[in-house]
């Protein structure tokens, strides 16, 4: 973690945002270009609903495009964040994205739940004290918590049902789901370290917090 983090956005917790993965390959190994509309824009309805997967994939020379979103922020604030990629500007359709981040997919790109991936997205994020947080915790006890929410699989889910994800996630064995408040600001600073991440089968995401 850094010495000295700094806020640099605040009160983001519920802002939506959308993002897209671009899958390459070296031949052995597969990793997902990361896009996003993070501080850009709040992923216009309309303007997602014309992207296609196939001719995005085929504009950027990928192998597959993965749509990824519409999505909720259930973090408080972000801290300065470094470049782990050239964060090159691309509009799709009109709808305006950010190459943020790396994501190692291994062997496999098929996205399975409940599989830990490597992101490689230099950020720092913020969980305020006193707020609401939404953990899967592994056989090992590490707690994964709740970064992100998402619409595009159950387009009902919103922050109010998040509590009830224990009743309706198929978790692995040894898996449980926990909620919490913070009885103090939590930081999980990948200013300079690979972050390590997972998704529900809802397609929500969950970071380590260290």
């Amino acid at each position: 973690m850094n010495a000295d983090p700094q806020r640099i956005v605040t009160n983001h917790r519920g802002t939506r945002y959308g993002e897209l993965f671009a899958i390459f390959s070296d031949g052995e190994q597969f990793t997902a270009h990361v896009y996003g509309t993070q501080l850009l824009n709040e992923c216009p309805q309309e303007l997602w609903e014309t992207l296609d997967a196939a001719t995005i994939a085929e504009e950027l020379g990928a192998l597959i495009v993965k749509l990824n979103g519409p999505r909720y922020w259930m973090l408080d604030g972000l801290g300065s964040k470094g470049e782990p990629i050239e964060p090159v500007l691309h509009e799709f359709n009109g709808l305006l994205m950010r190459r943020i981040a790396l994501l190692a997919l291994g062997s496999n790109p098929a996205q399975v739940p409940y599989t830990v991936r490597k992101v490689d997205r230099r950020v720092i994020m913020y969980f305020d004290a006193g707020s609401d947080v939404y953990e899967l915790i592994d056989p090992q006890g590490l707690a994964y918590v709740l970064q992100a929410y998402c619409t595009g699989v159950d387009t009902t889910l919103d922050e109010k049902s998040l509590a009830d994800l224990a009743n309706r996630l198929a978790l692995p064995t040894g898996w449980r789901f926990r909620t919490r408040v913070l009885q103090e600001e939590l930081i999980v600073d990948t200013s300079h370290s690979v972050a390590t991440v997972l998704q529900d089968e809802l397609e929500n995401t969950y970071t380590l917090p260290f």
